[in-house]
């Protein structure tokens, strides 16, 4: 596994979950999308959500929030 995708991993394990500018600003990971589909090819199971937040200029925009399936 790659080093982002490590990091990826670690922030989720610790139960929290994450979209793409959070993953670039904080993480150093540019292309999320590549990364969860590196994670879940190595056998974790992510959960997918969408959300709406406010962008910077007042609209409304849908964004992608990653987060680890809890283990049962």
């Amino acid at each position: 596994m790659n080093t982002q995708a490590s990091r990826l991993l670690e922030h989720m394990k610790q139960g929290k979950a994450i979209d793409r500018l959070s993953a670039l600003v904080d993480l150093g990971v540019f292309e999320l999308s590549a990364r969860i589909i590196d994670l879940q090819n190595a056998g974790h199971s992510i959960n997918k959500k969408r959300k709406q937040i406010i962008n910077r200029f007042g609209e409304k925009a849908s964004v992608v929030e990653y987060s680890l399936k809890a283990e049962s």
